[in-house]
C-alpha cells in the first residue's frame, strides 16, 4: 500500500518550465515503478512518462519526447516530472501513478489500468 502526494504545476507560458513532484508514504517508492499520465479536456487519459523501480529504464510519449524527464530519487522517495519547453498542447491535469511490477513500453505508457495507486491529479495551463 502506498499513497501518493502530488506536488506542482501551475500556469506558465509557453516556452517556460514546470515541475511536478510525487512523494510516497505509507512504502517506500523504490518498490513501485512510476508513470506521469495527462488528460487534457475532452481527450482520453495519455501516459507521458515512466520510471522502472531503479530508475535505469525510462519510456517517453513521443509527444514529450526530448522536452520531458522523469527523474527518482528513491533516497527522497520522490519521483519528479521536468517539464520544459511546454507548449499550449501540454495543457491538461497530470497525474502520478505507481505499479508493484516493472514493465515494458509501450504498454505502461497505454495501460493506465495497469497502475494500482493514482494521486488526484494537478492542473498544468501554459499560456501561448
Amino acid at each position: 500500500q502506498v499513497t501518493l502526494v502530488q506536488t506542482g504545476g501551475g500556469l506558465v507560458q509557453s516556452g517556460g518550465s514546470l515541475r511536478l513532484s510525487c512523494e510516497a508514504s505509507g512504502s517506500a517508492l523504490k518498490n513501485f515503478a512510476v508513470g506521469y499520465f495527462r488528460q487534457a479536456l475532452g481527450k482520453e487519459r495519455e501516459g507521458v512518462a515512466y520510471a522502472s523501480f531503479s530508475g535505469t529504464a525510462t519510456y517517453y510519449s513521443d509527444s514529450v519526447k526530448g522536452r520531458f524527464n522523469i527523474i527518482r530519487d528513491n533516497a527522497q522517495n520522490t519521483v519528479y516530472l521536468e517539464m520544459n519547453n511546454l507548449r499550449p498542447e501540454d495543457t491538461a491535469v497530470y497525474y502520478c501513478a505507481a505499479k508493484i511490477r516493472d514493465g515494458t513500453y509501450p504498454e505502461v505508457l497505454t495501460h493506465w489500468r495497469l497502475y494500482r495507486y493514482w494521486r488526484q491529479g494537478t492542473q498544468v495551463t501554459v499560456s501561448s
